[in-house]
């Protein structure tokens, strides 16, 4: 075999952690289901919890379907964060996202894509996988993240021409070039911001340079993703294996 051959080994899984897994429950309460008979794999009841699932068997519980074994181990969530929450995986005094988990997911320890500030709100993806984070946070990347801002008076359309032109913060921070606009047309208590990088306090330090204060700020999509509309604040889900493969498609790993 050429030594730059590729192995790929059969990935299988216990069922009952793949159940745990994907349903957000703890390990004994999936094997209970399945000894009770709720859980189907292929379409056939299965009340064994230690059989050994194989990529593409689809699984099911109380008669929906938690999906197929995927050959990604991996865990990616999207979080609704809410406000007074810490972007971090520990803290020894305030609550962080990592808190706001079920506590399976949690066991996982799924690290922040990015981070968004105490008080700010929206959409936060985690993930197991440290390369796929590390290849959507690159600054040489240039993931688009997209605010709504809520702010005091002094912007207008010159704050159009200053965030596409690029911004150089107090204290000589250049950012990249941005895009800002009112959320309805002349109403500018309440704008959109998209960003194409991801430095400290960016979207209010931009504000500040055109002479307004950010009163309220949430982030309504990373990438291609949005904020799912039915998560409520504090509320997290799997990422769909579309949105996992819409991502990895958008940091492949063979870029710089």
């Amino acid at each position: 075999m050429p030594s730059n051959a590729r192995v790929f080994y059969p990935f299988t899984m216990r069922l009952d952690r793949f159940i745990a897994h994907r349903a957000a429950m703890s390990r004994k309460h999936a094997g209970a289901a399945v000894r009770a008979g709720r859980v189907t794999v292929d379409g056939a009841v299965e009340t064994d919890r230690g059989r050994r699932l194989h990529v593409g068997q689809e699984v099911g519980l109380d008669g929906e379907t938690l999906g197929p074994l995927q050959a990604d181990p991996h865990l990616h969530l999207m979080l609704h964060k809410p406000t007074g929450v810490l972007t971090a995986t520990t803290d020894a005094h305030q609550r962080t996202v990592l808190d706001l988990l079920p506590l399976p997911w949690r066991h996982r320890a799924p690290s922040p894509v990015g981070r968004l500030d105490k008080d700010t709100t929206g959409l936060l993806l985690l993930t197991t996988d440290g390369p796929l984070l590390h290849r959507l946070t690159h600054p040489r990347r240039h993931v688009p993240r997209t605010y709504v801002a809520t702010v005091t008076a002094g912007l207008g359309p010159a704050s159009v021409k200053a965030f596409s032109e690029g911004l150089t913060l107090g204290d000589g921070t250049l950012c990249r070039p941005a895009e800002i606009r009112p959320t309805a047309e002349e109403r500018w208590d309440r704008v959109l911001v998209v960003l194409h990088e991801g430095k400290h306090h960016q979207v209010k330090r931009m504000i500040a340079c055109c002479g307004a204060e950010v009163l309220t700020l949430h982030r309504q999509e990373m990438g291609p993703l949005a904020l799912d509309a039915e998560l409520d604040p504090g509320a997290s889900r799997l990422l769909t294996d579309d949105e996992v493969r819409v991502l990895r498609a958008l940091s492949p790993p063979s870029d710089p």
